[in-house]
């Protein structure tokens, strides 16, 4: 469980204050990207432990600074494990009082060494956002109660509308857990054997199965989500930004999907939205909105959605004859 595993790294760094990440890998018996993981996720939680590069450097946790794990109760360790949350994600999981009073105790016994105790600790320093900008979206099931539902590790039955469908169709597939990604919710989960990412916005509704879930050996939420992760990013190559017309946005959210990167609040009427593809010549897939969207960057972008446009317009100049 990653909240004994974070409390574990921090005893262990009470002890000697300087730990290599092979040393601590080793320890928790995880991996080296995981031991930098887990510093970030204390670090953003304002527990002055940080990576120090170079020769001989290492994972350091600031002199005189301790924590008593014994004030935090199951459920505070069990809000630190998930630290990065924002605050409506959190409210989402049914975890908000529970941080902030875990929020409290921490911000109760200062992570600092006295002769430092007129300076700013790290939480006051640095601040963790994971909400993507003017975010809008919501998912359209409770996220707590499907949290507590993966626990059991059994198979979902569905209710999924995919990007290209106006109403959902039904799947069974073998789940391994919730991702919070730019502001949105995402179910991982195996779909007849290969990993997919399910939106919750589009997750009408789910339920558990009997049969146990099922998955490759070795595979795990990190895995996969870092599997579909790279198979997602490396798609984008260009990103084109465009206006859209705001009556046009949910039929570009079925269309687009994941493509959509961005979408700004409304504005006389229009969105402007960022489209990930991976090339330019991808944009004439934006011709199905007609007049109701303008390509603005990049310049290629811009001219090619103008050649297809203008070709468009030539071959219906005139009745076919």
């Amino acid at each position: 469980m990653k909240a004994s595993r974070l409390l574990h790294l921090l005893l262990l760094l009470q002890v000697r204050q300087r730990l290599t990440t092979v040393e601590l890998a080793e320890r928790l018996e995880v991996s080296r990207r995981t031991v930098l993981r887990d510093v970030e996720a204390l670090s953003a939680a304002g527990v002055p432990v940080y990576a120090e590069r170079g020769r001989t450097g290492g994972i350091v946790l600031l002199p005189g600074a301790r924590l008593n794990v014994s004030y935090l109760d199951p459920p505070e360790l069990e809000a630190l494990s998930v630290a990065g949350l924002d605050p409506a994600q959190l409210d989402l999981m049914g975890l908000s009082n529970v941080w902030e009073t875990a929020a409290r105790k921490i911000a109760s016994r200062r992570f600092a060494a006295p002769e430092s105790e007129d300076r700013p600790g790290l939480a006051d320093l640095v601040l963790v956002d994971s909400a993507a900008w003017f975010a809008g979206s919501a998912a359209t099931v409770d996220v707590a109660e499907l949290a507590s539902t993966l626990r059991r590790r059994r198979r979902l039955r569905i209710r999924y509308r995919r990007s290209s469908e106006t109403m959902p169709s039904t799947r069974i597939v073998d789940p391994y857990g919730l991702v919070a990604k730019s502001g949105r919710w995402y179910l991982v989960a195996d779909d007849e054997g290969e990993g997919r990412l399910f939106s919750l916005e589009r997750l009408a509704a789910y339920e558990e199965l009997e049969d146990d879930a099922t998955h490759a050996p070795g595979e795990t939420l990190r895995s996969s989500w870092a599997a579909l992760k790279e198979r997602t990013e490396g798609q984008v190559r260009v990103r084109v930004t465009a206006r859209l017309a705001e009556d046009r946005l949910d039929l570009a959210r079925r269309i687009l999907g994941l493509r959509i990167l961005e979408v700004s609040p409304p504005e006389h009427g229009s969105r402007t939205v960022v489209v990930g593809y991976p090339d330019v010549e991808s944009v004439r897939q934006l011709l199905q909105f007609g007049d109701h969207i303008e390509v603005l960057a990049p310049d290629a972008a811009r001219r090619r959605i103008g050649e297809l446009a203008a070709d468009l317009a030539a071959r219906h100049s005139s009745p076919k004859g």
